[in-house]
């Protein structure tokens, strides 16, 4: 009987404090409504944008160039062409083109084949068997160039020593990260202000951000091809392209969301 009242005062005791567990519990979701029956992700916000720029002359120039050699010797036309590439290496470090700025983009070999064609009795073109007319060889190398002011002079170089192409040259930003920060920071604070406005307007206080984007807009630098930048070198020297930069804007588009009270 005693075993009995004990088992029984342990179960009310158990009882009462799962009781007041669930009791705490429903105050502290009650707490997190705005209004009761609504859900948290309901609560009054504001929506605001912001625009920050950075307007910079870009410090970089990229550009590529290429080698191609031909020749019914595979080995012949690799010669050729790792002696000219090696020559405008040469170049490229005399300029003060430093190894980390230059890398090979492509080595590409293979076969090129004409097909001898002819006129039929009847007028129609007629083709005959392909032939091997030699095989191609061709390097491409991608180049930075810190110093813009000696871009010219570099490309123009390139193309005369031997290149058979040099094209897509594009500028960017050394220190794009930072620039990248610095219209971040003011998109940020322009939102911001929009809030403080806005929640001003409304009669109203912000509380927190409860949700934020970004919208970055990275320049497209104009892609400025070099004309004639073939040809080999006939001896005469070259008048080096000029290479105008201009000045670029890095853009940031920030959304931010505050909760209101």
């Amino acid at each position: 009987m005693f075993e009995d009242h004990k088992v029984k005062k342990s179960v009310v005791i158990t009882l009462a404090l799962l009781s007041l567990f669930l009791a705490a519990k429903f105050v502290g979701e009650v707490k997190s409504y705005k209004y009761v029956g609504i859900s948290p992700q309901y609560q009054s916000t504001i929506m605001v944008t912001g625009k920050g720029e950075i307007a910079e002359t870009p410090d970089i120039a990229t550009f590529t160039f290429s080698v191609t050699e031909e020749s019914l010797s595979i080995k012949t036309a690799q010669d050729k062409a790792t002696e000219t590439t090696k020559a405008i290496l040469a170049f490229l470090r005399k300029e003060g083109i430093e190894d980390k700025d230059i890398h090979t983009s492509g080595y590409n070999i293979y076969p090129r084949y004409e097909y001898p064609k002819s006129l039929t009795v009847s007028g129609l073109t007629q083709y005959g068997k392909q032939t091997l007319v030699a095989y191609v060889v061709s390097q491409s190398v991608t180049v930075k160039v810190r110093d813009l002011g000696n871009a010219g002079k570099v490309i123009g170089g390139v193309g005369e020593i031997g290149a058979t192409d040099v094209s897509g040259l594009s500028f960017d930003f050394d220190k794009r990260d930072s620039l990248e920060k610095q219209a971040r920071d003011k998109a940020i604070k322009e939102a911001r202000a929009e809030a403080d406005n806005l929640a001003k307007s409304l009669g109203v206080s912000l509380v927190r951000i409860v949700s934020y984007s970004e919208n970055n807009f990275y320049p497209s630098f104009a892609k400025v091809m070099t004309g004639e930048s073939s040809g080999r070198g006939d001896g005469t020297g070259s008048v080096s392209p000029e290479i105008p930069v201009g000045e670029s804007t890095i853009t940031s588009n920030v959304t931010i969301t505050y909760e209101v009270k």
